[in-house]
């Protein structure tokens, strides 16, 4: 042991040069220069990859037909991208403050005659029938859109006239693609949408760049109508959850709870979900300004119950739901959120 102990302390220590040796210094600042000069080449192909995508947006003409809530903070985004977008939208202030931001006007859906892509957010399956197949004097896209042009449907409207105008647009030789988004005005403002699409492939390719600048989540499900069903599958739980914390709410404010002890379990238990924490200000302030409106929800909860039914699937609780959002609607809240269920079921305890 004390050879061993001797042998060691015999090893002289090696002065602080002798550690690393010029040579290897040199060597690793060569490969530390190499590098960063690898990141840097890649981080200029990425950029000037982001700069082409860009310039490649504006080499095609773009429309847009029915503006509102959800459209406006879309198009806002791809003018953000220098995208130019002529607007069809029939409230004068929603038009005019879409001109201040760098859209133009087109006064009806025959001026978009040429474009290459015409996106369209509209209320219901009655606007979306007159754009397609006209009113009055006035032709609907099917018969003035160019042969070749891409139409993008962005509304909740129902399978079965999202399927008419699959009819006329393939006759009319336009791609469609079926694009309903899920998010709310706030996610559409921060272009971090859910946009669910199916239809045309071809049509896909070439609306997928735009879709990118107004989304962070995009889902391409088939050929047909399943972004349609999609989009009716998301919106039954949606309408479901109001209504089922609506009697979840009014039992614990029975029972002496307040509702921001019970909204703050809620949003940390297993029950949790982006919906609930979103809405759990306005729950506990008992602030129903509308998001989603109770007499939308009726729309939808409507176009849910047709569907199934045309298929011949029972919908028990959802029938329920939608009587529960008629209910509300007649006490005079169908303008307010539809989180007003709440209000409408009646909790009494405040904080």
């Amino acid at each position: 042991m004390s050879r061993l102990l001797l042998r060691h302390a015999s090893k002289p220590t090696p002065a602080p040069a002798e550690l690393i040796s010029p040579k290897r210094i040199t060597l690793g600042m060569r490969f530390l220069m190499s590098r960063l000069t690898f990141v840097t080449s890649v981080l200029e192909k990425d950029r000037a990859g982001m700069d082409h995508n860009l310039t490649m947006l504006d080499r095609l003409k773009i429309g847009w037909i029915g503006a509102g809530k959800m459209g406006g903070p879309m198009i806002r985004n791809l003018l953000r991208q220098g995208v130019s977008v002529a607007v069809t939208e029939p409230v004068t202030d929603t038009a005019a403050a879409l001109v201040s931001a760098g859209a133009t006007t087109a006064m009806s859906p025959t001026d978009h005659a040429q474009s290459d892509i015409v996106f369209a957010t509209v209320p219901n399956d009655q606007v979306l029938t007159a754009i397609i197949f006209g009113q009055g004097d006035m032709p609907g896209l099917a018969a003035s859109l160019r042969r070749g042009a891409v139409f993008v449907e962005m509304s909740t409207v129902s399978p079965d006239c999202s399927a008419r105008v699959a009819v006329a647009l393939a006759d009319a030789g336009v791609a469609y693609l079926r694009a309903p988004l899920s998010g709310s005005t706030a996610l559409a403002e921060q272009a971090t949408l859910t946009i669910l699409a199916s239809g045309d492939k071809e049509a896909w390719a070439a609306a997928e760049p735009y879709l990118a600048v107004m989304s962070a989540r995009r889902f391409y499900l088939g050929h047909g109508e399943e972004a349609r069903y999609m989009k009716l599958v998301l919106n039954t739980l949606v309408g479901a959850t109001s209504a089922i914390l609506a009697e979840a709410l009014a039992l614990g404010e029975a029972g002496g709870l307040s509702r921001s002890a019970i909204m703050e379990v809620v949003s940390e238990s297993a029950v949790a979900s982006p919906l609930l924490k979103y809405k759990t200000g306005a729950i506990v302030a008992n602030d129903f300004s509308p998001a989603f409106s109770v007499a939308q929800m009726i729309k939808d909860f409507t176009l849910i119950n047709t569907a199934a039914v045309a298929h011949d699937v029972p919908q028990d609780v959802t029938g329920l739901i939608l009587q529960q959002y008629r209910d509300a609607a007649e006490a005079g809240l169908k303008d307010e959120d539809f989180f007003a269920l709440v209000k409408w079921r009646g909790g009494t305890l405040r904080d």
